[in-house]
């Protein structure tokens, strides 16, 4: 069985370095996110942590910096608490945030691996839209 990738642009009416601030910066995060808590240093080989309550339940999803160019681009694998798995390598899955800049417009490119079917891909798809929609309602 191959599991998917996703790959979802959105556009932002900001410059990159606003919207790398949206992505990175935890009080921005935390108003935006459903009220997530994000700790990490972004530095290649810290953790990423993101944790809050959703549903009455309590999650703490983590990973780590990959790779990282700071205001343009960012990749972290990643393993949610919520999606029933064991927390184990191959239930990671690989997130990159790329930023470029044109004309006052910024495009966020999103990737993501290793989702399971085609459900979870629109599943993903639409999480991600709707959690940056409220980003860009906060920084246009």
């Amino acid at each position: 069985m191959k599991n998917l990738t996703l790959t979802t642009e959105l556009k932002f009416k900001a410059p990159a370095a606003k919207v790398w601030q949206g992505l990175t910066d935890p009080e921005m995060v935390k108003a935006y996110f459903f009220g997530t808590k994000l700790e990490s240093s972004w530095r290649v080989g810290e953790p990423i942590v993101f944790s809050g309550e959703w549903d009455g339940k309590a999650y703490r999803d983590h990973g780590t910096i990959l790779e990282i160019d700071p205001g343009r681009y960012v990749k972290y694998n990643y393993w949610s608490s919520m999606s029933g798995t064991e927390d184990k390598p191959e239930n990671y899955a690989n997130i990159t945030y790329s930023l470029s800049e044109s004309n006052g417009v910024t495009t966020l490119t999103i990737t993501q691996d290793n989702i399971k079917d085609e459900a979870a891909k629109e599943h993903s798809e639409q999480n991600w839209h709707g959690v940056f929609d409220r980003l860009r309602k906060m920084i246009e």
